[in-house]
């Protein structure tokens, strides 16, 4: 990952956090769904810890979350 995008993924990883938590599932169950283990979503989620994931792995979560995915996406600036 760039150092560039570091806030873009903070922000993708808070916004999976947002909507995993309003759908009322668990790291672990959305884990289980999309076919990731839950410390991964941990660490996408944790807004200390960048973590890149590519966009197949966005769509999935996207998919599971019943998210349009273009709402991950849309960055603002801070």
């Amino acid at each position: 990952m760039k150092e560039i995008y570091t806030e873009k993924y903070r922000q993708i990883g808070l916004k999976i956090a947002y909507y995993r938590k309003l759908r009322g599932l668990t790291q672990e169950e959305l884990a289980e769904q999309v076919g990731l283990t839950p410390a991964f979503i941990g660490h996408l989620e944790a807004p200390n810890i960048p973590k890149a994931l590519s966009l197949d792995t966005l769509f999935d979560i996207a998919a599971v979350l019943e998210v349009p995915s273009h709402k991950f996406l849309n960055f603002e600036d801070n």
